[in-house]
């Protein structure tokens, strides 16, 4: 719909229609022409309207243009691609369903859906596959919450077992669209000894017994004895047998001593009932890394904060670190516990304090090797920091405090943070830190810049320095719980909180690397359904990164077969993805050359068989059921796709009208030039066929 507005009077029109008239009848009417008078008429009629148009077009008349956009309602089949469901399921009758799917995709587009078959990854899917290594449903259903936001979502069809081993119950989880469900599968309860879980320490230390639990479910079975059998490298190390009885979830605890350092292998297994329907599940491994020692971390402080929480469990999320928290008359360590050389890292949060608190131990850690991690407050002295030639320096003794907030630094180099963390980092509420112009040396390093309200500057908010191979790093802002918080409230997780501080306490406790050849795998542990990643790295006399160099990498698998790659390195492409490994612990062996001499680097890593689809194939139709009762859906059995197809068609796909209005000025428009032109022309045609110019 086309609306003509006025920027003046519109009486102004009838104004631009007599000017016109006028014009034309100087012209046409005050003296004989030598044409016919009809001609004479049409000619009059021509000038009329193209001076009468012009002089419209002085008024700068303005086009309001209404249009509605038609937005088709959204109806989304999530397939569960998961391995449970093909282990559970006969292939005909997955095949029949896939076709019954594609059927009542087909149904809802005729109907006016815009309709699609997404798996729990979220990708498109034209064919059923079922090689999923685990079941999210809620992750699946909440990606199509938030990738459709705003959108008009009419339903979504969950096709599933009702199985999940990863992520939260969809159950607790809010929906802004009725989920209607289908459930495949078989939910009789067979007979099945399995094991559920194993709890055991990714990092244990040489010369130590480190704790296994294995979890083992009986189901459907009469009471009996239960074996389990723990292994390493096909020597039997413990042996232990229990009775069940009945239904139940046995737990059987083994004290391994991990006598070798590097990756080893453990395997645990159940004796097999003849009487079992799945016997996959009764086998499964776990690697152990065998280290020298933990690294300890000292967080010092003169009072309790809710920062010391949000960087403990930061710390104790690696096990190969130990935390020790030292607070005057609250929390003491030991002195034999705060020797500096005894301590990788020291975390000294608003401390040296004003009221000297903890003074002397800051004069002790000052004057020794330590690695530093300073974090400003309130409470800090900042003038005995300064005294004690620490790098950070205030031009006057700050008195006041502002709030800011973070900004990554894209240069930072020493430790890198993934593009999802510098999104949600940026969005961090704000910190208190002191108000004034701080100096930093040249040679430290800004990991974080402050932003003052919307204007990013650059001030640095988090910063690392080298000072004869000892790290100090300053955090000049209190409130870090504050970031763990507003992370967790809007995502569920702290994953980037903890990555920024988890890879700076790395950073902080790693002896610098002076090679010029590094060669690693991204990860200790891979699944055995994704490539391994090798990242290798090379560096000149200066240590600036150089490529172009041939790196060989050798693979040696557990029975001593040797497998060699080759690629050579160019910038943005330092990586090398090696697939097809199976379950076990593998040693590598990369080798490059530089200025004619050979650099070797060698290392060990682990590739993981993931079973967790194999630990129950008995179908959960009662969650999805409850999910869809939650919703506003309707359940529907694999064999009732026909009922499906028929309650879809009483739904009515309404589309949401979406109105978009735009404004052009009348003599912006093309049209308007050319039927201009095409008047003007047609009078000038004319005059000069009939004789006149």
């Amino acid at each position: 719909m086309n609306r003509i507005i006025f920027e003046s009077s519109p009486e102004f029109v009838v104004v631009c229609i007599l000017a016109g008239l006028a014009y034309a009848a100087i012209q046409y009417l005050r003296m004989k022409q030598p044409w016919s008078r009809t001609m004479n008429w049409i000619l009059f009629s021509l000038r009329a309207i193209v001076a009468s148009f012009i002089a419209f077009l002085l008024l700068g008349p303005i086009v309001k243009q209404i249009n509605n956009l038609f937005e088709k309602p959204l109806f989304i089949i999530v397939q569960d691609n998961s391995g449970s469901v093909r282990e559970a399921t006969d292939t005909t009758r997955l095949a029949n369903l896939e076709r019954s799917l594609q059927t009542t995709v087909a149904a809802l587009t005729e109907r006016g859906y815009d309709a699609s078959i997404q798996n729990l990854a979220g990708q498109n899917v034209d064919e059923f596959t079922f090689t999923g290594s685990n079941s999210d449903l809620n992750s699946a259903l909440k990606r199509i919450s938030n990738r459709y936001e705003g959108k008009n979502v009419a339903g979504v069809i969950l096709v599933s077992d009702g199985l999940f081993n990863a992520g939260l119950s969809p159950l607790y989880s809010p929906y802004n669209f009725p989920v209607h469900t289908l459930g495949v599968g078989d939910t009789t309860v067979r007979s099945d000894i399995s094991i559920r879980n194993i709890a055991y320490n990714k990092i244990a230390y040489q010369g130590n017994k480190f704790p296994l639990r294995a979890e083992v479910q009986v189901k459907n079975l009469p009471a009996q004895p239960v074996t389990v059998s723990l292994y390493k490298r096909g020597r039997l190390l413990d042996k232990q047998t229990k009775n069940s009885t009945g239904d139940q979830l046995m737990t059987f605890d083994f004290q391994p001593l991990a006598d070798e350092q590097g990756i080893q292998k453990y395997d645990i297994e159940v004796e097999i009932n003849p009487n079992e329907f799945n016997r996959r599940n009764n086998r499964s491994s776990v690697f152990v890394e065998v280290v020298e020692g933990k690294k300890k971390i000292l967080l010092v402080a003169a009072a309790p904060h809710p920062d010391i929480k949000a960087l403990r469990e930061v710390v104790e999320k690696n096990s190969n670190y130990e935390f020790r928290l030292h607070i005057p008359a609250v929390s003491e360590q030991q002195a034999s516990a705060l020797r500096p050389e005894d301590i990788d890292l020291a975390i000294f949060h608003q401390s040296p304090d004003l009221r000297g608190k903890t003074a002397a131990l800051f004069q002790n850690f000052a004057r020794s090797k330590t690695s530093l991690l300073f974090i400003l407050g309130q409470q800090s002295d900042i003038p005995m920091i300064a005294r004690h030639n620490m790098p950070l320096h205030f031009e006057n003794a700050p008195r006041d405090f502002d709030e800011v907030t973070p900004v990554t630094n894209a240069s930072f180099s020493n430790f890198s943070l993934s593009p999802e963390t510098n999104s949600i980092v940026s969005s961090y509420p704000p910190v208190t830190v002191h108000y004034g112009k701080v100096q930093i040396p040249v040679s430290a390093t800004p990991l974080l810049f402050q932003k003052v309200g919307s204007v990013p500057t650059e001030k640095p908010l988090l910063s690392v320095d080298l000072q004869d191979s000892r790290k100090i790093a300053f955090m000049l802002g209190e409130g870090l719980w504050r970031w763990k918080l507003n992370e967790f409230d809007r995502t569920e997780n702290s994953a980037a909180f903890d990555e920024v501080f988890g890879k700076l306490m790395q950073y902080m406790t790693t002896s610098d690397d002076k090679r010029r050849f590094r060669s690693y795998p991204i990860q200790q542990e891979f699944s055995n359904t994704e490539p391994v990643i090798f990242e290798s790295q090379v560096y000149n006399d200066i240590f600036e990164p150089v490529y172009g160099n041939r790196i060989q990498i050798e693979i040696t698998e557990q029975n001593g077969k040797k497998n060699d790659y080759t690629y050579v390195t160019s910038p943005g492409n330092s990586r090398y993805q090696i697939g097809g490994l199976q379950e076990g612990v593998y040693r590598y062996k990369s080798k490059t050359e530089i200025n004619g001499k050979m650099e070797e680097v060698r290392g060990e890593f682990a590739v993981v068989e993931r079973q967790a689809e194999l630990q129950n194939l008995t179908a959960d139709f009662n969650l999805l059921r409850k999910l869809s009762a939650n919703t506003g859906g309707k359940f529907f059995k694999a064999d009732e796709v026909d009922n499906l197809q028929r309650y879809l068609q009483t739904t009515e796909a309404k589309s949401v009208i979406h109105t978009e209005e735009t404004y052009d000025s009348i003599i912006n428009l093309k049209w308007v030039f050319f039927l201009l032109l095409l008047l003007m022309t047609a009078e000038w045609g004319l005059r000069k066929y009939h004789g006149s110019y």
